[in-house]
């Protein structure tokens, strides 16, 4: 290959690229020849943790590691008029969302709105990895279905969870009741996202969760991809990328196609979808609240879910997945009367609980897998991208957590930013755990904690850029629609790139943590590396063609 980067003169510059290769390669090695520790996953399945990258080396390892692209090094002229334009992008194409600043916001549409937090430039990411969370959304579908069909594993599995944890408890006691009622979902639909971290350490692509209620951002997410595609294309002769590597993100499309199959399988055509949100939503849609619910809604002897005088054929749940959401008995009261209509649940009472945390950790141990899916690819495909789970009721894990906290997180039973417990409150939090000697362990499971590339950025919130070192989290969406044993929807459905400081734990976009973001798929690694070296020998445009006819040669 070096015969055709002569005429290039850049010959020694890809010697260069060799060397660094090699020594890429002899580091990871390292890596992986490191001393580990054997520790219980999940049950008794054996399972190493790296032993913990807490040393200032590693540390420091990782903030100098380069993304495809520095943002860092673009010039501010250009950066400027970058987030000019992208901010007069978000304004026109609706990648806003409400401002909290403004009491207005979310009462009258189009009043009280400001850009959506975003980073400027697309995120770097391997394709092979993109490749392998789109194959396995479709196979973590089919298993919430299959789990959500097992109500006597939902029950046993969150048995202890429900005595110290009021709120799965209230989800449990209506799950119980649709037990008694011998209430069948034959239609079942299901609008899931699947967030994951990609290892720095191990190269591997470990799920955080699954999420099967009120799945946030199809919309916004699908406008940051097509802002960044404008960016690329515009300023393509000075940043040498190519738009076409950000993928296709069509999830607002997808989401909204299956709410309408949904509501055809209902096969009412007077009936509507009703979105249930939160009091002060700054969503703006046709929606109610669980309270506007409970005083409104009526169930009729067949079974129609009546609000408001329209009969209900698909509930969509933006609301509902946190105990601030039920602050009286008219909320449950409401989620109860859904529960028992037939009107088709996003999620059901069954999914909901299919996504808890504690499901996922029971879903890890030794066989589990087995009991719901057959094909063994599929449960391979599964597995591998299991991070460590764990039951705090394993004495030895609970015990090198307190000894080496920053291995671990600690997770509650809840969904939304700003739950999960990090670094020495993991200890603290543990031995008062212990002290007390209360079965409040059940609330929580541990989880290996994730080590993500840090990469440079530039992020933009309330029209104010900042240079920052990050770490991203990519989440996949999937759409699921089943009418008896017919499959209609089953497949991936667009994602979600959220980029956060590096400094920071949590990562909600709408908690205030993160900003939106879309991927770069990353070049085969000769490519990758070539273009590094090439931008800075003869200048983006340039890179930009001798890159494209490296990808066409192979």
């Amino acid at each position: 290959m070096l015969t055709q980067f002569r005429v290039f003169g850049v010959k020694e510059k890809i010697c260069i690229l060799k060397g660094c290769q090699e020594r890429r390669r002899d580091r990871l090695e390292f890596q992986h020849h490191r001393k580990r520790c054997t520790v219980s996953m999940a049950g008794n399945a054996p399972s190493s943790v790296a032993a913990l990258k807490c040393s200032a080396g590693v540390k420091e390892e990782l903030e100098t590691q380069k993304s495809i692209f520095d943002p860092h090094g673009v010039d501010p002229n250009l950066v400027g008029k970058m987030e000019y334009d992208a901010l007069v992008w978000s304004s026109l194409h609706g990648l806003v969302v409400g401002d909290r600043a403004s009491q207005m916001s979310g009462r009258l549409p189009g009043v009280g709105l400001v850009h959506a937090p975003i980073s400027l430039l697309p995120m770097s990411f391997p394709e092979s990895h993109w490749k392998q969370a789109c194959e396995v959304a479709p196979i973590f579908n089919e298993l919430v279905d299959r789990v959500s069909l097992d109500a006597k594993f939902l029950q046993e599995a969150l048995s202890r969870t429900k005595k110290v944890d009021v709120f799965t408890s209230r989800l449990l006691d209506i799950h119980a009741k649709m037990i008694d009622m011998d209430k069948k979902e034959e239609i079942r639909l299901g609008l899931h996202r699947s967030d994951y971290m990609l290892d720095e350490q191990t190269n591997l692509l470990l799920q955080i969760e699954l999420n099967t209620i009120s799945s946030s951002f199809p919309g916004l997410s699908c406008l940051v991809s097509e802002l960044h595609r404008s960016l690329l294309h515009q300023f393509k002769q000075h940043l040498g990328l190519d738009p076409e590597r950000i993928p296709e993100n069509n999830a607002v499309g997808q989401f909204a196609a299956a709410l309408y199959k949904a509501w055809a399988e209902y096969n009412n055509p007077r009936s509507v979808v009703m979105v249930v949100v939160q009091p002060e939503e700054r969503n703006i849609s046709i929606r109610k609240t669980l309270a506007e619910i409970d005083a409104q809604g009526e169930l009729l002897p067949d079974g129609t879910l009546v609000v408001d005088g329209e009969a209900v054929a698909v509930v969509y749940f933006r609301a509902g997945y946190a105990p601030t959401d039920y602050p009286s008995e008219s909320e449950w009261s409401a989620r109860l009367l859904i529960e028992q209509s037939c009107a088709i649940k996003c999620p059901s009472i069954a999914y909901h609980l299919a996504g808890t945390k504690k499901i996922q950790q029971e879903l890890a141990k030794p066989n589990q897998l087995e009991r719901f899916l057959e094909n063994k690819d599929d449960i391979a495909k599964v597995r591998k991208c299991f991070a460590g789970l764990w039951s705090l009721d394993d004495s030895s894990i609970v015990k090198d957590a307190i000894q080496r906290p920053g291995l671990y997180v600690m997770k509650p039973q809840r969904e939304g930013g700003g739950n999960n417990i990090y670094g020495d409150d993991v200890r603290l939090a543990l031995q008062r755990l212990e002290k007390e000697g209360m079965e409040e362990d059940a609330a929580y499971i541990l989880m290996q904690r994730i080590f993500p590339t840090i990469s440079p950025a530039i992020l933009i919130r309330e029209g104010v850029s900042h240079k920052e070192h990050v770490i991203s989290e990519l989440g996949v969406y999937a759409t699921y629609l089943r009418n008896k044993t017919n499959v209609i929807m089953n497949g991936q459905s667009g994602y979600l790139m959220r980029t956060k400081v590096s400094s920071s734990n949590e990562g909600g976009v709408a908690a205030g943590f993160a900003v939106l973001d879309s991927i770069y798929l990353r070049c085969p690694f000769t490519t990758y590396y070539c273009h590094i070296f090439l931008n800075e020998i003869v200048g983006g445009q340039t890179s930009a063609l001798i890159t494209s006819t490296i990808r066409k040669i192979g």
